[in-house]
């Protein structure tokens, strides 16, 4: 292969394994976190849904233009906001492989090197960052699908020495995710300094206290009380004494093994940029560890733990991963054509098997759809075509934790007002304090709903006179008007139910 070719972007190839991830690891409309993002760009794209608590995803919606973007491209395509979703899914996974595409051609010379580095990345781009609670990439469309290639593109760009790229990527992160651009200011900071033969890395903490002062204000020296603290620590990842042994592995060995690239002299194959990054890395992990420490060292920094300083192992688990991949192509491939595939096809069938596990009521792709396999999912599009914009829904609030409903959002799918959820409203809550007094009222008040009596859905509507459709898993009560009875799940309409009359009551 000549020079130049080895230089051309290989469009082909990685269009081939954007389809490849795909099948791999899947896709699924709104579940986890799309429950807070999807609901925000429907909401921009139709102002009459939800009308009811949307400060539950408008708060996150408020920090970041992602639902402006899906917005403007459904209003120019005029296509669906699913399809719009999917579209930039496929999108988004593209720019991820590109991004480590040009990164590993910035830290590796050899395209065997590259090429392995790029076939385990698409194996496992659905792992988790150690214990950070999230996925290297997402099987669902939210903020991070956008926000993870283009910080890998500016890291690339920063190695080539091709500055006003970095800068631009920066501005375009900040815009769709404000606190993931921290961690690229931090470690590009670090890079900086590491470059220019500084031993001191003081430089990037001016550019992180920035970062974080465009972060939820209302951080004070004070233990978490009440409904607050019960959302905080619902995230027991945020709390560094949580962590089990092997967290603390998957933390430590990346950092180990990146010191050990440093240490051995120049690795065969690489670039200059392979050491630069794989130094910066360290320090990079070292001192997030040490933020960490100093906020799990006492009750008086718990309002401080929503910051999060344990996200720069997103970055760091990604670029590991890459970084090694491309090592064991370089040594282990050389004169072997067939084992980068030998590498990443096992680790890609284990994936395979983990998606299935994970979403075991889903189809791997779920494709747009007016109707679905899953049941939860086919009662969400239900109400979706058959009840008006403005209803307002009352929802089991732990309804997250039932398995047939594989995390999908109600919000997200249904696109219809819910009271607030237990498990992912409480993400936003970590985030948002001023939040948890309606969080905890409203989720206390569904606790339970499936198994609700006509007189405690009566005193529901008592409390929450907007609401006006419930769904039930299981037998509804008699009394509730249903026009929806399938595979388990009802659809009620609340204003139907009336309480008892005088009469009534003498002829009982």
């Amino acid at each position: 292969m000549s020079r130049s070719q080895d230089q051309r972007f290989p469009l082909l190839r990685l269009i081939g394994l954007t389809l490849a991830a795909l099948l791999i690891h899947g896709y699924h409309l709104g579940v986890e976190d799309g429950e807070i993002y999807v609901p925000a760009a429907r909401k921009l794209l139709h102002p009459n849904l939800y009308p009811y608590a949307t400060e539950f995803f408008l708060s996150h919606g408020h920090l970041s233009l992602f639902g402006s973007i899906l917005a403007w491209t459904a209003k120019l395509t005029h296509l669906s906001m699913d399809w719009t979703l999917f579209g930039w899914y496929v999108a988004s996974l593209f720019g991820t492989l590109a991004s480590c595409w040009l990164l590993a051609a910035a830290c590796f010379t050899s395209p065997r090197a590259r090429w392995t580095a790029l076939l385990v990345v698409t194996a496992v781009l659905t792992m988790p960052a150690t214990n950070t609670g999230l996925l290297l990439v997402d099987p669902y469309l939210t903020a991070r699908s956008f926000s993870t290639p283009l910080t890998l593109f500016a890291l690339a760009s920063f190695l080539e020495h091709r500055y006003a790229r970095v800068v631009v990527a920066m501005l375009v992160t900040a815009s769709v995710h404000p606190q993931m651009v921290a961690y690229l200011l931090f470690l590009t900071g670090v890079m900086w300094a590491v470059e220019r033969g500084r031993a001191s890395v003081t430089e990037p903490v001016p550019a992180l206290a920035a970062a974080i002062s465009i972060l939820p204000t209302g951080f004070h020296l004070a233990p978490a009380t009440g409904p607050y603290r019960e959302a905080l620590f619902s995230r027991d990842y945020f709390f560094l004494y949580n962590w089990a042994w092997y967290h603390w592995l998957g933390m430590l060995a990346p950092l180990a093994i990146l010191g050990w690239f440093c240490t051995k002299g120049r690795v065969r194959g690489t670039r200059p940029g392979f050491r630069l990054i794989s130094f910066a890395l360290i320090p990079f992990g070292l001192l997030s560890i040490a933020a960490a420490v100093l906020l799990a060292s006492s009750p008086d920094f718990e309002m401080f733990e929503r910051l999060q300083p344990l996200r720069s192992f997103h970055l760091i688990t990604l670029v590991f991963v890459l970084l090694l991949a491309g090592v064991a192509g370089e040594y282990l491939a050389k004169g072997r054509k067939w084992v980068p595939v030998a590498i990443a096809l096992p680790m890609a069938i284990g994936m395979y098997v983990v998606a299935r596990q994970t979403y075991p009521n889903s189809p791997q792709v779920e494709l747009p759809a007016k109707t679905s396999s899953n049941p939860w999912v086919n009662t969400l599009l239900w109400i979706r075509q058959n009840t008006p914009d403005n209803a307002v829904f009352a929802v089991d609030s732990r309804y997250f934790k039932d398995d047939v409903a594989d995390v999908h959002g109600f919000r997200s799918i249904a696109e219809r007002s819910a009271l607030a959820d237990y498990y992912k409203d409480s993400g936003v809550v970590s985030l948002f304090p001023a939040l948890a007094p309606e969080w905890k009222q409203m989720s206390d008040a569904t606790y339970g709903l499936n198994h609700f009596s006509a007189a405690q859905f009566r005193n529901l509507e008592q409390e929450y006179p907007a609401v006006t459709w419930t769904v039930v898993h299981g037998p509804a009560p008699a009394g509730l008007d249903c026009p929806y009875h399938q595979d388990s799940y009802s659809v009620c309409h609340l204003p139907a139910l009336q309480a008892p009359t005088a009469a009534q009551h003498t002829h009982a």
